[in-house]
């Protein structure tokens, strides 16, 4: 080869991108994967409850720590730090359902506390310790309940009668005072058996009975020491309600039930007694009676006399023997006209 003559040789270099490269393949792949999630992501929170996604949005918020080791979660925090700080999302009925809370277990524990005191006092009294198979006391969904029970030997009241007997006066005037120390109000309802009353009258029955006895163990209360507006409601039950279901005749059947209601069931007693009031009209519900004139017929015009009606006379020879004379029928007189 000369030494003038110069050997060029070309190479080709493939352009790097480009609109023929596959780079933008994989940029588009992860954008698409990105929203194929955002949009899983949604529809799994359109399909789900608002309870779940506010148990979902609490998960994010928690701390770790509190998440790790338990703890309040971050709506109830008031640490202005993040993650336990105020939270935008915080209502008020989180902290009143809490309140709530508190004093429903605060009023638990002092109706335990006057069931004790009630147990207490019967054990230590001699005189009511021999009626402590007559006395039951439990707790139930209204309040506390204090039931006093007949038995086949000691019976509450006179048979057949709302008079009480004196061991029945002296339990209820003893529990008295320790009723009139709660803010509670009490319910006071008469039980019976089975057992028909009869005693002559058919209007007098295990209904009215029950009623009288209830009433009869109020006044007791009072003369005991209870205020009267302390009682909310008495009732009569009459047989309606057996302690002991198997056999209906059974004298723990006849009894007085006073329940120490507690705040919840006093509440919606005195509003289902107050919603009637409150959906009458205003105009109704604060109408005063006033003085209605009632208007007065008019003196009706006397009644006109009927006009006379000649009295036929019977002929002379069809004229029965009557010593002479001519028999004339009396002249008709329509009723409420005088003649």
């Amino acid at each position: 080869m000369s030494e003038g003559k110069h050997i060029v040789v070309k190479r080709v270099v493939k352009g790097q991108g480009g609109h023929h490269g596959g780079g933008w393949k994989i940029a588009y792949a992860d954008f698409m994967t990105a929203m194929m999630a955002f949009f899983l992501v949604m529809w799994l929170l359109s399909i789900s409850s608002d309870k779940q996604r506010e148990g979902i949005a609490e998960h994010f918020r928690m701390p770790l720590k509190v998440a790790m080791h338990g703890g309040d979660k971050a709506s109830l925090s008031s640490s202005v730090i993040p993650g336990g700080g105020p939270d935008p999302m915080h209502v008020e009925g989180e902290q009143q359902m809490s309140e709530q809370e508190r004093e429903a277990e605060a009023e638990a524990a002092r109706l335990d506390a006057v069931k004790k005191h009630i147990e207490d006092l019967i054990q230590d009294n001699p005189v009511f310790r021999q009626f402590k198979s007559q006395i039951l006391i439990d707790i139930t969904t209204e309040g506390l309940r204090l039931q006093i029970v007949d038995s086949e030997k000691r019976p509450m009241f006179d048979l057949a009668s709302a008079r009480l007997v004196p061991h029945m006066r002296a339990i209820l005037r003893a529990i008295a005072p320790t009723l009139e120390e709660l803010p509670n109000k009490i319910t006071l309802s008469g039980h019976t058996d089975s057992i028909v009353y009869t005693n002559g009258d058919r209007s007098y029955g295990n209904w009215e009975l029950s009623a009288d006895r209830a009433n009869a163990s109020r006044r007791e209360l009072v003369m005991g020491g209870m205020s009267e507006n302390k009682v909310m409601r008495v009732v009569g039950l009459a047989d309606s309600m057996h302690l002991d279901k198997a056999n209906p005749r059974n004298p723990i059947n006849r009894r007085i039930s006073i329940i120490l209601l507690n705040r919840r069931t006093q509440e919606q007693i005195e509003r289902e007694n107050s919603s009637g009031f409150a959906a009458l009209p205003a105009d109704r519900a604060t109408a005063v009676p006033t003085a209605v004139a009632v208007p007065v017929p008019a003196p009706s015009a006397p009644a006109l006399a009927a006009p006379a009606v000649p009295a036929p006379t019977l002929p002379a020879a069809a004229a029965p023997a009557t010593g002479g004379r001519v028999l004339t029928p009396t002249a008709f007189t329509p009723p409420g006209v005088r003649p």
